[in-house]
């Protein structure tokens, strides 16, 4: 996989631990996937993400998304025949990063004070080295971002801060795929309001007094909220509302 250098940071990364703004499209992940593939001095990436039940042999790990391109159409089955069973494992026990050296390397990413804090995977499988972040949300959110490419050589520093944007990542890929599942469920504005003030840490009794509503009514709108949002109780509804984007 030869690929010219892309580390092309200068100066502080405006995008350095920040969120954006609530994608509508897949398409909206990509210049973020790119900017952490050059400051990983990577030259590929993809995500994938944990499919099928909570059973162990019925799960699999599918690539969503990744830029390797047509003439790397194999990378894809590769990665997956190569380590697949592996990651499974590791995603349920562990969230350290994961490394390994491709064919023509001679050592996996990352520096060797940084070792205690990675897995490394075995070497010399895939033509390829890479970096593989585990993120998990709970079920449909579990998963990991890859970075791949010939010699990688990232700081510590730069693999703690890929790992917090891979997790930023992966939560607004679940959050679009959330809202396009609720469309049809979508809050009303007092639904929003309710939740909203309830996220602000008001109780209900509060609530009611600033909407005007009684206290009856506020619990009904933030009960109906909470069902809408699949959510087994209010903090689990606010935290989903705020991922989706209904409140802040």
């Amino acid at each position: 996989m030869a690929h010219p250098s892309s580390r092309v940071m200068n100066g502080a990364d405006p995008l350095r631990m920040v969120r954006v703004n609530r994608i509508s499209s897949r398409s909206d992940l990509y210049p973020r996937l790119i900017a952490m593939q050059k400051l990983a001095d990577a030259q590929g990436f993809a995500i994938y993400r944990v499919s099928g039940s909570g059973l162990p042999a019925k799960q699999r790990l599918v690539c969503e998304l990744e830029n390797w391109g047509p003439s790397n159409s194999g990378f894809a089955k590769a990665f997956t025949d190569a380590y697949g069973n592996i990651l499974l494992d590791h995603i349920e026990k562990s969230l350290l990063p994961l490394s390994w050296a491709g064919a023509h390397d001679r050592a996996a990413p990352g520096p060797a004070d940084f070792s205690p804090f990675m897995t490394r995977l075995k070497d010399g499988i895939l033509p390829f080295s890479g970096l593989a972040f585990p993120v998990r949300l709970g079920t449909l959110g579990n998963g990991f971002i890859l970075f791949t490419g010939d010699d990688i050589d990232p700081s510590s520093d730069t693999i703690v801060e890929l790992h917090g944007r891979c997790c930023h990542v992966m939560m607004d890929l679940l959050s679009l795929d959330e809202r396009r599942s609720a469309a049809a469920e979508a809050l009303s504005e007092r639904e929003i309001a309710c939740l909203q003030l309830a996220g602000d840490g008001r109780i209900s009794e509060e609530i009611a007094e600033k909407l005007g509503l009684s206290v009856h009514t506020v619990n009904a709108y933030l009960g109906s909220a909470t069902i809408k949002l699949d959510s087994v109780n209010r903090i689990q509804a606010i935290a989903k509302a705020i991922r989706l984007g209904y409140i802040s």
